[in-house]
């Protein structure tokens, strides 16, 4: 009778275990389809960043963007980082090297204002 009752025990245990190991898994933060990079003051509309373009058909490294994050499954927000008028030089620094070294290469990416920041 002991015999069973720890069987017992030791099953619900693992039991327990794995449904907590896959509940934390399932918790983990979702990374958003599109993000809405909006800056202040300025007259230009908000981009709408895609990561599914970005990271599913171009295939970049969450890294390239998130540059100071060892984690990309826990990537932080952009405006963690980078904020007010400074956001608006290192996103174009970024985006706009990036888009041209594609097209220079032959890939079709974003070279003009308007084609990021549509209205």
């Amino acid at each position: 009778m002991k015999t069973r009752t720890y069987l017992i025990t030791v099953l619900l245990a693992f039991v327990c275990t794995f449904l907590f190991a896959v509940a934390t898994a399932s918790a983990q933060k979702k990374v958003p389809d599109t993000v809405t990079l909006k800056m202040e003051k300025t007259t230009l509309p908000p981009v709408m960043f895609s990561h599914i373009t970005h990271t599913q058909k171009t295939k970049i490294n969450c890294t390239v963007c998130h540059h100071k994050d060892s984690d990309p499954k826990e990537a932080q927000a952009c405006k963690v980082c980078h904020q007010g008028p400074e956001a608006k030089d290192v996103f174009h620094k970024k985006c706009q090297t990036c888009h041209k070294e594609s097209t220079a290469k032959g890939v079709k990416a974003p070279t003009q204002c308007t084609e990021c920041h549509k209205k």
